[in-house]
């Protein structure tokens, strides 16, 4: 019963995270393309009033014309749209469905004890601590050096540093999957932090002293524009460590972190290139194309360099002879199932068997295993992320003994 309200808890909180995603990346992604693309306003009245900027558009059937007041408007609007709670609750829903997903059982889907052996604790504790020692190393970089010459740039080389060294620790400290989705998180903490601690603050202190008749500090605007900056080129890379989960050869090759940060870093360039696409086309900036392409082809070389080498034609072992080095002998080597049984037994009836059926999966009868033969053969032989982690120790010898079982027709008694 617990396994079937967690899954259902997954799913539920997954929705939702991916609505209120969504929301939030869309409207990020639409005032990145609005400032981009904003141009200085050529009505007289409009230049009166303080517009820095304005953009024609067509949408669904009707024009808009947004204009940009670049420190404060003439007067407030009885009705002021605020946009955080798609930050907050995206955050909020990620991670329930992180907690959900990972620490709720963290033995056996945060823990890999080939890495380190930890208790649940530990690694629940140290988990936790990179979204909090993230972003105030994060936070620190941005208020020291963000102010000086050139401090955009000295900016954004520091914190890819960092974000280099927390996804090294991360895959050498978790589980391939967990370290993927951890820095993702970690990442997706400092960007709705970003709105919470500065963003929605400085924007209150600017309505605040437009209310009470005071000059507006101009600086609550830049910084917020700044932390704004930031959130869109984190967008693509959190994006990707949170769909990796799914695909195994990323989270599972040796060198998982530098796959992390070679497909993060292809995601910010790709984004630079959206992002000065408007600009381009304005003709206020460079062409943008070398970021697209650069970002392009740093992909194209993780999928030559990942490739899985070409093995020789594999000569098909004798069923006794695997049996012998899972350790299964005697009577037991002489029918396939029974060898099978065995390791299904010592192996996989914990998550899968009369007491626990996680994800709905049972395999402690010929019926179930039939059933279930070709995802067994999948998560076992071919991408080898079952058990989770490994943490019931199948061997080799073992994985080759499914898979000769699956391959010579997965016949049952």
């Amino acid at each position: 019963m617990e396994s079937y309200l967690l899954d259902w808890a997954n799913l539920l909180l997954r929705w939702v995270h991916v609505i209120t995603a969504i929301a939030w990346i869309g409207s990020s992604f639409y005032f990145v393309f609005l400032d981009s693309s904003l141009t200085p306003p050529v009505d007289d009245d409009l230049k009166k009033q303080g517009v820095s900027g304005e953009l024609w558009a067509v949408h669904g059937g009707g024009f808009y014309h947004p204009v940009k007041f670049a420190v404060k408007p003439p007067e407030l609007p009885k009705h002021l749209h605020w946009f955080y709670w798609e930050s907050y609750s995206t955050w909020l829903s990620g991670f329930a469905l992180f907690t959900v997903s990972y620490l709720w059982n963290a033995s056996t889907y945060l823990i890999d004890k080939s890495l380190m052996n930890w208790s649940p604790g530990a690694a629940i504790g140290v988990a936790l601590s990179f979204f909090v020692v993230f972003w105030m190393l994060y936070d620190g970089i941005c208020q020291i050096f963000g102010k000086r010459k050139n401090g955009d740039a000295i900016v954004g080389a520091l914190v890819l540093v960092l974000v280099c060294v927390a996804s090294w620790l991360a895959c050498h400290w978790f589980a391939g999957r967990a370290a993927f989705l951890l820095v993702g998180g970690m990442i997706a903490t400092a960007m709705s932090a970003n709105v919470f601690f500065w963003i929605i603050p400085g924007q209150r202190k600017v309505i605040a002293s437009i209310k009470a008749g005071q000059p507006v500090d101009p600086v609550h605007g830049q910084r917020g524009k700044q932390r704004s900056v930031h959130n869109t080129y984190f967008t693509l890379p959190v994006l990707f460590a949170m769909l990796s989960n799914h695909y195994s050869f990323t989270y599972s090759h040796p060198q998982n972190w530098l796959v992390l940060i070679l497909m993060m870093l292809a995601g910010a360039l790709i984004r630079q290139f959206f992002v000065m696409r408007h600009g381009y086309k304005l003709g206020r900036s460079g062409n943008p194309l070398p970021y697209a392409l650069v970002g392009g082809a740093l992909i194209l070389g993780a999928i030559v360099w990942m490739k899985p080498p070409l093995a020789p034609p594999a000569v098909p072992l004798a069923i006794n002879s695997i049996a012998s080095h899972a350790g299964l002998t005697g009577a037991e080597s002489q029918n396939d199932y029974i060898n099978l049984q065995k390791v299904m037994e010592q192996r996989c009836y914990q998550c899968h068997g009369a007491q626990l059926q996680m994800k709905n999966v049972r395999l402690d009868s010929p019926a179930l295993l039939k059933q279930h033969a070709q995802s067994v053969y999948q998560q076992v032989v071919v991408s080898k992320i079952m058990p989770i982690n490994n943490a019931t120790g199948m061997l080799d010898a073992e994985r080759a003994l499914v898979r000769q079982w699956f391959e010579s027709g997965a016949k049952t008694p």
